[in-house]
């Protein structure tokens, strides 16, 4: 373990004054990711601001009809929230389908959105890697890289995205509250994560010195057609190789809205508008489930390892879109997919 210095932030204000005045220092809630990368040598960090103890822990009830969840829920009282459960689903369902109870327990709801990539190379720095060494080159491109991405890739990166509550959080149109040295800002959640392009050492489109404070979800939760379906290579606690995340709003058999997002495909959850627009006024049907996966691979591109990735996000698009249409999400409590 590296050393490090320690210190409590007091408020909000003070996390962010403490982060200005220590570029190299990192914030820490529930440690989940953050601990590992410091035992693994990734991150180096000259001081870790303790936040967990922010006032940044409740779900709160908004004039907009939607919901406030502070940046510091933790993951499992987020999931078993009986608003969110009665009123928004898909969130609690994609955070049961991840990690395992006791990481639930302390991971928090701003960490899962900041969590980084769980590729190979990026935790064996023994080995080049563009996202731990800019300009050192990209091992898994040519090596094992079975759980990488087959979207948005770049020539510099091939990593996923690990989370599965962002997934459902794209398909819900979330919006991120962030605070900063410039002030406070939202920002959509489509729009938090990067895809890696030039740049695949940035996550997020996080400014420097800023804190996550709160999630917002809109007033629509859809509760009634929606579903979260995780492929994974183990049920018990494994990320997954691909996810789906489907919210519909449906009139007898036509679907009048439907959102769609992809997980363990691409440096960020993977929404498509087109696909989601070819399904407007349609009939929830195997060729128009079909049509839209169609438009959601479009351009994929597989590698040596994980080109049965392709296919098989296909089909887990198509699987969960029909759990959605028919109002019988996957139920993450029984490991059978449905």
């Amino acid at each position: 373990m590296i050393n490090f210095k320690y210190s409590r932030a007091a408020d909000v204000a003070d996390a962010v004054r403490q982060l200005a005045a220590d570029p190299q220092a990192k914030f820490i809630a529930g440690g989940t990711n953050l601990i590992d990368l410091m035992k693994y040598e990734i991150e180096h960090p000259a001081r870790l601001i303790d936040i967990s103890r922010l006032p940044l822990n409740t779900v709160e009830e908004i004039p907009s009809g939607g919901l406030k969840i502070g940046a510091l829920v933790p993951n499992s009282d987020l999931a078993y929230h009986p608003v969110v459960q009665q009123r928004y689903p898909l969130i609690s369902s994609s955070i049961l389908a991840g990690a395992s109870q006791q990481l639930r327990n302390m991971a928090s709801t701003g960490g899962n959105l900041v969590q980084r990539t769980r590729c190979l190379y990026f935790y064996d720095v023994t080995t080049p890697c563009n996202k731990r060494k800019p300009g050192s080159g990209c091992s898994a491109i040519n090596g094992i890289n079975r759980s990488n991405g087959i979207l948005g890739t770049s020539e510099l990166c091939i990593a996923t995205h690990p989370s599965d509550l962002c997934v459902a959080l794209v398909a819900l149109q979330a919006k991120v509250h962030v605070i900063g040295p410039a002030g406070d800002r939202v920002i959509a959640i489509g729009d938090f994560h990067r895809l890696p392009g030039n740049t695949p050492e940035r996550d997020t489109n996080l400014e420097s010195g800023e804190i996550i404070t709160g999630i917002e979800l809109l007033g629509r939760g859809f509760a009634k057609h929606y579903s979260y379906l995780k492929i994974r290579d183990r049920m018990s606690f494994a990320f997954a190789l691909v996810s789906a995340a489907v919210a519909l709003e449906m009139d007898g058999d036509r679907i009048i809205e439907a959102r769609i997002a992809l997980g363990g495909v691409a440096h960020k959850p993977w929404r498509v508008p087109e696909a989601e627009a070819a399904l407007h006024g349609q009939k929830a049907d195997e060729a128009n489930f079909a049509r839209a996966a169609d438009l959601l691979l479009r351009g994929a591109k597989g590698y040596a390892h994980n080109g049965f990735k392709i296919e098989l996000a296909r089909r887990t698009a198509i699987r969960t879109l029909r759990q959605a249409a028919n109002g019988t999400p996957q139920v993450q409590s029984n490991k059978k997919i449905i």
